[in-house]
């Protein structure tokens, strides 16, 4: 099974762990020092096809509808909930309010959105998507994490709750105790 080598910078913490324990000595006493290295390859291995079908959707959306999926989760966003603030755009497509800023930009030049000034205090900005922005939301694709959410809807709730502590622990091994996600309700949530 070939495993690629061309990881991430948010990979790192792990690979290197991998790496010190896969590349430290040869496969005999790698297998006695790291019983379990076959299941840590795999891991690893399925970590990378993940992040691999997150780029190839990107890549897809990019080239059939000239969108990235954040830009595409924002069109989404307008769709569904109408004019919004930049800020509401953030919390609702879960990145920072420095980030929606270029998404919008981005989405502004394609005409895709529109940034209106409607409010006696011209600070305030709502983004609108345009008819060409709401012809786009209708045809596109559904985000990437609307399949995965189809999916495991599926599953049994111990499953879930299996995939839940599986990845917790995951992301404690890449040290995410300090990054705080926000998520639609306008709530922070710290993922440990």
């Amino acid at each position: 099974m070939y495993y690629p080598e061309c990881f991430s910078m948010k990979e790192s913490k792990i690979v290197s762990t991998f790496k010190t324990a896969t590349h430290t000595s040869s496969n005999n006493e790698q297998e006695k020092e790291y019983p379990h290295y076959d299941n840590i390859r795999e891991i690893i291995y399925l970590i990378r096809k993940l992040m691999q079908a997150g780029y190839l959707y990107t890549k897809e959306l990019n080239k059939k509808y000239n969108v990235s999926a954040p830009q595409l989760n924002c069109l989404l966003a307008l769709y569904e909930k109408g004019p919004l603030s930049p800020s509401q755009i953030a919390r609702f497509i879960m990145v920072k309010s420095s980030t929606v800023t270029g998404v919008i930009d981005r989405l502004e030049q394609k005409k895709l959105v529109e940034r209106l000034r409607n409010s006696p205090d011209r600070r305030v900005i709502t983004v609108e998507l345009t008819e060409k922005g709401k012809m786009l939301a209708r045809h596109a694709p559904p985000p990437i994490q609307q399949t995965l959410v189809d999916g495991l809807k599926k599953l049994s709730q111990p499953q879930n709750e299996q995939i839940i502590n599986d990845l917790k622990l995951l992301t404690g091994m890449l040290d995410t105790h300090n990054l705080v996600i926000n998520i639609p309700n306008g709530e922070s949530h710290t993922p440990i």
